[in-house]
C-alpha cells in the first residue's frame, strides 16, 4: 500500500513537471468507437492485431498479460475503462524502460468513423527503445485499424519479429 501512495504521487504530482517523453498517435478507423473498445479490452481483440499470446478481463484493477515470443512479456494494470471512450493501463512488469508508462487509448466519434489517439506516456527519456518502440505502435495501429476495418490485423508473429 505504501509503494502505491509514493507510486501514485511520483505519478501524478511530480512527473508531470518533469520532461518525460510520450510515444504518441493519431489515426482513424471507419468503425464504430465499441468496436474499437472492443478490441482494445477482450482477448479475441488483441489477439486480433497485437499478439495473440494475450490473458486479460476488462475490469479496472485487473492485471492484463502480453508475451511477445520470448523476448517480451509485459504486465499492465487496467486503470480505467470507460465504455467506447477510453481504455487506460499501466506497465508494471516488463523492459525496465516501460515500467511506470501509461497506456492511452482515447476515442471519439467522427460522422460514422473513429477518432483514436494512443499515448505511451511518461518515458524517462528518449531512447533508441522508445524509438523503436514508437516505429512498433505506428505498426499496430495500423494492424488495429485493419483489425476493426476487415477483421483482419497483423498481430505479433514470432517467425517475423525484429
Amino acid at each position: 500500500m505504501q509503494l502505491t501512495v509514493v507510486k501514485t504521487f511520483l505519478y501524478t504530482v511530480i512527473a508531470p513537471h518533469l520532461k518525460m517523453a510520450n510515444i504518441k498517435h493519431l489515426i482513424t478507423i471507419s468503425c464504430s468507437a465499441n468496436t474499437i473498445y472492443r478490441a482494445l479490452t477482450t482477448k479475441k481483440g488483441i489477439q486480433g492485431w497485437w499478439t495473440p499470446d494475450t490473458v486479460i478481463e476488462p475490469a479496472v484493477d485487473s492485471i492484463a498479460e502480453f508475451t511477445f515470443g520470448e523476448r517480451y512479456h509485459n504486465k499492465m494494470i487496467i486503470k480505467d475503462l470507460q465504455p467506447d471512450r477510453r481504455v487506460e493501463w499501466e506497465c508494471i512488469e516488463g523492459d525496465k524502460e516501460w515500467i511506470g508508462t501509461v497506456f492511452i487509448f482515447d476515442l471519439e466519434d467522427n460522422d460514422g468513423k473513429t477518432i483514436l489517439r494512443f499515448s505511451q506516456n511518461n518515458w524517462r527519456e528518449a531512447t533508441d527503445f522508445y524509438a523503436y518502440c514508437n516505429f512498433q505502435w505506428g505498426q499496430y495501429m495500423v494492424s488495429l485499424k485493419h483489425y476493426c476495418e476487415t477483421g483482419k490485423g497483423s498481430p505479433f508473429d514470432p517467425n517475423n519479429f525484429e
